[in-house]
């Protein structure tokens, strides 16, 4: 599927044509399985903290249900199960990707119900023990059901995320990938807004139990979408080989190979998530001089914490390698390979020596804009009140980042797929440095509009462009689990980065403070008198110290983006060979 294949033949849509695919119907669809993919994720675990600290539950056991969101980090250590398995019966009515969709969304909106059933139980145990002399802790096992429902829901919610990626990918042609992802990303950002408000306005009115199974039924939206979504274009996997050794050897052979598994996605799951508890909880010594908080402290500190989780990353996979490698000639051998390391052979098969290449690219696309992690304390140090944030960021921004999204998506189908690559890896540097108009104005409201709405743009841009051409990398029998695994592990090597940016800043304001950076304070003499004046009255280091403090943090920020560009201008000079799969026709417009 890739971009050159599908591409090359056809004449250049006109700018109405590419609008045009925005209406289409699959298009639509995309649109209502966004929302349905978005839905379940705050009411998981942010959603729910509202209703679980209502109930009077503490906040250490809050906090716990975040873990469930691990999940959809390491989703793609079970993506192959949706690559290769036939739902039966389901599988007949609508084919493999929408059957899977189909079951993940029952899942869902079961689980769902199940903790709106099961949640008032915990709330009336907390309850209970108020009026004694000593508080009761929480009834554990009450709270270990709305637990394991939780969990429940969130693996369902990956899967279905999976399906989702898959059913894209594999429906449309490459030129029609970039508006189908921005009709996800709509869709995706909708569903977040509603999980987010509407059950604590229901919960006001009707109560939490209702309020939630209300978000059970509007889960409908996405089995609409499924009833209504027309069918993939698929390749059947190849067959497994009988079996050659006797049952009791397969047995051992599957039991070590999914611990092995196991004890990789705990490392793996710690190191995307940036959470330390997959570990203690799999190495309950594991932190027992210093206590389990010390070694939290120790995994998620900055800088070197990012580091540790990205080693730990490195770990997991290569855990996961092992038990993936086809140690024996046995069926559980032929199955771990044929899902896991087949689909990386066959990616690195088409794409030779270019593949390296490619997700070297795709793991410094982002940068320019995971590093941006502290513009809520920039925004704060030059003047902004809270309020002005609150509405620059909350509702212009959603504006602007769906209009960047439907721009991005609007690209690709115009222009093309590796030139909307590359224009997004031009835009991102170019609005970090737009913040630095920002110190010279101070805490000017249209300054910080203008700010939002081109770091948005941008960004929507960049994000649709990169979906579309991750989705070109994937190949028929494999879509679910090279997307999964692409998706999963591209933000990487920004998580080390975003932790040193504070540092960069500190570092920075505390040499033009001490006068080594004169040069680059005199860039400042005409700054506005209201910039940091907060600061200079509260810490008395002059305005123009901490100028060039974010001065230098924004250059280094737009310098760091240019990767992006270079990775990307050199994929396209090197113009990956076409596979065999992406000869095939493309899918239907």
């Amino acid at each position: 599927m890739s971009d050159q294949s599908s591409g090359a033949a056809a004449a250049k849509p006109s700018t109405w044509q590419a609008l045009a695919v925005f209406f289409e119907h699959r298009t639509l669809v995309m649109l209502a399985l966004g929302f349905s993919a978005g839905l379940p994720n705050l009411l998981l675990y942010d959603t729910i903290s509202a209703w679980m600290r209502q109930a009077g539950l503490p906040l250490d056991v809050i906090t716990l249900f975040s873990l469930v969101t691990i999940t959809y980090a390491i989703k793609f250590l079970w993506a192959p199960i949706v690559d290769r398995v036939k739902i039966p019966g389901l599988y007949q009515m609508l084919g493999k990707r929408r059957s899977w969709m189909l079951l993940a969304q029952i899942g869902v909106i079961f689980g769902i119900w199940a903790i709106a059933v099961n949640m008032p139980a915990v709330s009336a145990a907390v309850a209970g023990g108020v009026e004694g002399a000593v508080q009761p802790p929480p009834n554990v096992n009450l709270i270990g059901v709305v637990a394991i429902f939780a969990a429940m829901t969130a693996v369902f919610g990956a899967t279905q995320d999976i399906a989702i990626d898959a059913w894209r990918i594999e429906v449309a042609a490459v030129e029609r990938q970039g508006a189908m992802a921005a009709a996800y990303q709509w869709g995706y950002r909708l569903a977040i807004v509603v999980s987010g408000a509407a059950p604590l306005f229901l919960a006001s009115r009707i109560g939490w139990t209702a309020s939630y199974s209300a978000m059970a039924i509007v889960m409908g939206v996405g089995v609409l979408g499924v009833l209504l979504a027309p069918r993939e274009k698929s390749v059947e996997p190849k067959p497994f080989p009988p079996a050659t050794t006797p049952i009791w050897m397969e047995a051992l052979e599957w039991i070590g190979r999914v611990a092995l598994l196991a004890f990789g996605a705990c490392f793996i799951g710690a190191g995307l998530s940036g959470k330390a508890e997959p570990l203690t909880f799999m190495f309950p010594w594991i932190g027992m001089e210093g206590g389990i908080a010390g070694f939290t402290a120790w995994w998620t500190g900055k800088p070197w914490g990012a580091v540790w989780q990205v080693f730990g990353v490195a770990i997991g996979l290569a855990v996961v390698a092992f038990a993936t490698y086809p140690m024996f000639k046995s069926r559980p051998s032929a199955y771990f390979a044929g899902t896991l390391k087949e689909p990386l052979e066959d990616f690195f098969k088409r794409y030779r020596g270019t593949g390296a290449l490619i997700l070297a690219m795709i793991c410094v696309y982002r940068i320019a804009d995971f590093v941006l992690n502290l513009m809520t304390a920039f925004y704060v140090d030059v003047g902004f009140t809270l309020d002005e944030i609150a509405g620059a960021r909350k509702l212009f921004g959603v504006v602007m980042s769906m209009l960047g999204v439907g721009l991005g998506g609007w690209m690709v189908a115009r222009f093309g797929l590796m030139r909307s690559l590359i224009a997004g890896a031009i835009v991102q540097p170019l609005s970090n440095i737009a913040f630095s108009g920002l110190v010279f104005t101070g805490p000017w409201l249209p300054g910080l509009y203008a700010c939002i709405a081109i770091d948005n743009v941008s960004a929507g841009i960049a994000g649709t462009a990169l979906i579309a051409y991750m989705s070109s990398l994937t190949s028929l029998g494999f879509t679910a689990t090279q997307y999964a695994l692409f998706s999963s592990l591209y933000a990487l090597p920004g998580k080390i980065l975003a932790a040193i940016s504070g540092r960069i800043v500190e570092g920075a304001t505390a040499a033009a403070a001490a006068g080594e950076t004169e040069w680059l304070r005199a860039w400042f003499a005409n700054m506005s008198p209201t910039a940091f004046a907060h600061l200079v009255q509260e810490r008395g280091i002059p305005a123009e110290a901490y100028a060039a403090g974010y001065m230098t943090f924004f250059i280094y920020s737009g310098v760091i983006g240019i990767a992006a560009f270079v990775f990307a201008v050199a994929v396209m000079r090197r113009q990956p060979p076409a596979t065999e799969s992406a000869q095939e026709a493309p899918a239907p417009a």
